[in-house]
Protein backbone atom coordinates (compact mmCIF):
# COMPACT_ATOMS: atom_id res chain seq x y z
CA UNK A 1 0.00 0.00 0.00
CA UNK A 2 1.21 3.40 -0.43
CA UNK A 3 -0.27 6.67 1.55
CA UNK A 4 0.63 10.21 -0.21
CA UNK A 5 -0.03 13.37 2.09
CA UNK A 6 -0.35 16.85 0.38
CA UNK A 7 -0.04 20.41 2.42
CA UNK A 8 -0.84 23.15 0.80
CA UNK A 9 -0.36 21.35 -2.73
CA UNK A 10 -1.39 23.64 -5.82
CA UNK A 11 -3.84 22.98 -7.87
CA UNK A 12 -4.63 20.32 -9.95
CA UNK A 13 -2.16 18.27 -7.94
CA UNK A 14 -5.13 16.49 -6.23
CA UNK A 15 -7.04 16.05 -8.96
CA UNK A 16 -3.89 14.30 -10.99
CA UNK A 17 -3.59 11.78 -8.11
CA UNK A 18 -7.33 10.75 -7.67
CA UNK A 19 -6.81 9.47 -11.09
CA UNK A 20 -4.39 6.62 -9.48
CA UNK A 21 -5.35 6.71 -5.94
CA UNK A 22 -8.38 7.36 -3.65
CA UNK A 23 -8.29 10.51 -1.70
CA UNK A 24 -9.50 9.10 1.91
CA UNK A 25 -9.10 12.79 3.69
CA UNK A 26 -8.31 16.68 2.12
CA UNK A 27 -5.04 15.41 1.06
CA UNK A 28 -4.21 11.74 2.07
CA UNK A 29 -4.29 9.52 -0.60
CA UNK A 30 -3.99 5.82 -0.63
CA UNK A 31 -3.56 3.53 -2.78
CA UNK A 32 -1.46 0.70 -4.58
CA UNK A 33 -0.03 1.59 -7.58
CA UNK A 34 2.81 -0.30 -8.77
CA UNK A 35 6.19 1.08 -8.57
CA UNK A 36 6.54 2.76 -11.90
CA UNK A 37 3.06 4.32 -11.70
CA UNK A 38 4.69 5.55 -7.72
CA UNK A 39 7.93 6.89 -8.95
CA UNK A 40 6.55 9.12 -11.84
CA UNK A 41 3.90 9.91 -9.19
CA UNK A 42 6.49 11.36 -7.36
CA UNK A 43 8.75 13.07 -9.86
CA UNK A 44 5.78 14.92 -10.84
CA UNK A 45 4.76 15.67 -7.08
CA UNK A 46 8.99 16.76 -6.33
CA UNK A 47 8.68 18.97 -9.23
CA UNK A 48 4.99 20.89 -8.96
CA UNK A 49 4.52 20.74 -4.52
CA UNK A 50 6.04 24.70 -4.82
CA UNK A 51 5.67 26.31 -1.20
CA UNK A 52 3.30 23.06 -0.42
CA UNK A 53 4.97 19.66 1.60
CA UNK A 54 4.12 16.20 -0.06
CA UNK A 55 5.01 13.15 2.15
CA UNK A 56 5.01 9.43 0.26
CA UNK A 57 4.96 6.32 2.65
CA UNK A 58 5.96 3.56 0.23
CA UNK A 59 6.35 -0.39 0.73
CA UNK A 60 10.43 -1.17 1.04
CA UNK A 61 12.44 -4.25 2.46
CA UNK A 62 13.36 -2.78 5.08
CA UNK A 63 12.66 -3.90 8.97
CA UNK A 64 10.03 -1.50 9.07
CA UNK A 65 8.28 -2.66 5.41
CA UNK A 66 8.21 1.28 4.57
CA UNK A 67 10.12 4.09 3.10
CA UNK A 68 9.45 7.48 3.18
CA UNK A 69 9.77 10.65 0.66
CA UNK A 70 9.43 13.96 1.49
CA UNK A 71 10.01 17.19 -1.00
CA UNK A 72 8.62 20.83 -0.79
CA UNK A 73 9.46 24.11 1.97
CA UNK A 74 10.42 23.10 5.61
CA UNK A 75 10.01 19.60 5.23
CA UNK A 76 10.25 16.83 7.73
CA UNK A 77 13.68 15.12 7.03
CA UNK A 78 13.34 11.39 7.11
CA UNK A 79 16.65 9.86 8.97
CA UNK A 80 17.91 6.78 8.86
CA UNK A 81 18.74 5.76 13.24
CA UNK A 82 20.05 2.44 13.52
CA UNK A 83 17.79 0.54 10.20
CA UNK A 84 14.44 2.67 11.71
CA UNK A 85 13.59 5.53 10.02
CA UNK A 86 12.42 8.69 12.28
CA UNK A 87 11.38 12.22 11.21
CA UNK A 88 13.65 15.10 12.18
CA UNK A 89 12.18 18.38 12.22
CA UNK A 90 14.03 21.18 10.38
CA UNK A 91 16.54 23.21 12.27
CA UNK A 92 15.30 26.54 13.11
CA UNK A 93 17.02 29.32 11.39
CA UNK A 94 17.97 32.95 13.37
CA UNK A 95 16.64 35.92 12.17
CA UNK A 96 18.67 39.29 11.72
CA UNK A 97 17.53 39.73 16.04
CA UNK A 98 19.53 36.92 16.76
CA UNK A 99 15.97 35.10 17.88
CA UNK A 100 15.34 31.95 16.57
CA UNK A 101 12.34 31.26 14.12
CA UNK A 102 11.11 28.51 11.76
Amino acid sequence: MTVIILIAAPEGLRGHLTRWMVEASAGVFVGNPSRRIRDRLWELLATRIGDGQAILIEPASNEQGWAVRTAGRDRWQPVDFDGLILSARPKKQPNEDGLRVR
